[in-house]
């Protein structure tokens, strides 16, 4: 466990931007183990994705790209996306012989020796020339903080802790978010719960007609601009609005989707505004989102003054040994198999290491 290996290259998450980078290496002729390591801290394959709860289906979800070099084909769109995705990521990791490592909790990243980092884990020490972050953010949900919430008599969980919508039945629920989730938590809720209740912060925006690549583009220069400033990246859905899809029209009709504006406090009962209107609640659901995971990586001191990571592409400008992929403008599925090709082309043009003087 205290033997320091070395890699050229160490890949901290499997999910799809990981898999994706590692897929990269090995076309490029890095060899896995040899050259560089996978290190996943899920119990599986699947990354983010076998987390996610049984009734959001295959067939629900948006915007899922292949991986590179292969496709996704006669997935069942009523079978579980948790079950879906995870094998077809275990398929992946065979088929291109990725040897990912897990369960490994990566727990600090620091200066190594000479040039390297020192990437510290739960299953030993890696010394590596380049690092490619992918660690998403599943691991972070945000919590938003609000006057009374410690007093809330009721339930208050996460999307991360979403399970479906049975166990609220006959429960009256306020859901927090104006994001996909919120959405999806909302319409799957109705029919099982007492009353439901939809606040945001902000108006949601819904988006009607075809999303286009030209939209695409337009909506990751956004979230590109930030990331580019040093700015925490706001997600690519942020921009791009909530598409006006049957399932939010008939939740806009029959009411289900009337959104609210924030509540200002939480009462032992329920939610309070200052007008007084109060809406009493046995169950508050957050789905305000994640943060990316990056903990690990402070002792390298990326961060701005900002708050966020500045990059270059999927290149932490402050230390170019470090990409990230999967990471505000590549936090899509498709940005992701981009970045990850983009981070692997970058890494090959790192300056060669100096030779040790005897």
């Amino acid at each position: 466990m205290n033997e320091l290996r070395e890699v050229e290259v160490v890949v901290i998450g499997a999910g799809q931007a990981g898999l994706s980078s590692a897929y990269h290496l090995r076309r490029t002729g890095f060899a896995p183990d040899r050259d560089f390591v996978v290190l996943d801290h899920s119990p599986g394959p699947g990354g983010a994705w076998q987390f996610r709860w049984p009734s959001l289906t295959y067939g629900r979800v948006h915007g899922m790209h292949a991986l590179p070099g292969m496709v996704l084909a006669d997935a069942d769109p009523e079978r579980p996306s948790a079950e879906v995705i995870a094998e077809y990521f275990d398929r992946y990791e065979r088929a291109f012989d990725l040897r990912v490592r897990r369960p490994v909790d990566v727990r600090a990243v620091r200066e190594g020796d000479g040039t390297r980092l020192r990437v510290e884990t739960s299953a030993g020490t890696w010394s590596t020339r380049a690092l490619i972050n992918a660690t998403g953010t599943w691991d972070r949900p945000f919590w938003p903080r609000y006057p009374g919430q410690e007093t809330f008599r009721g339930r208050q969980l996460h999307t991360a802790q979403y399970a479906g919508p049975e166990e609220f039945a006959g429960q009256r629920v306020v859901v927090v978010g104006g994001g996909a989730s919120g959405t999806q938590h909302l319409l799957e809720l109705a029919p099982h719960a007492a009353a439901t209740t939809w606040v945001t912060r902000r108006p949601p925006v819904f988006r009607e007609g075809p999303f286009d690549q030209e939209a695409g583009r337009a909506a990751v220069a956004l979230v590109e601009e930030r990331v580019r400033h040093g700015l925490p990246p706001r997600s690519v859905v942020s921009v791009t609005g909530l598409p006006l899809d049957g399932a939010i029209r008939r939740g806009l009709a029959d009411g289900v989707l009337d959104r609210q504006p924030m509540f200002d406090r939480i009462t032992p009962e329920g939610v309070a505004w200052d007008d007084g209107r109060q809406v009493a609640a046995d169950v508050i659901l957050w789905a305000t989102g994640f943060r990316a995971a990056l903990d690990h990586l402070t002792p390298l001191r990326l961060r701005e003054p900002g708050g966020g990571i500045r990059l270059e592409g999927t290149r932490v400008v402050a230390d170019p040994r470090v990409h990230l992929v999967g990471y505000g403008p590549s936090a899509s599925t498709v940005g992701a198999n981009r970045a990850g090709r983009a981070a692997v082309r970058d890494i090959r043009r790192l300056p060669a290491e100096e030779p040790v003087a005897a």
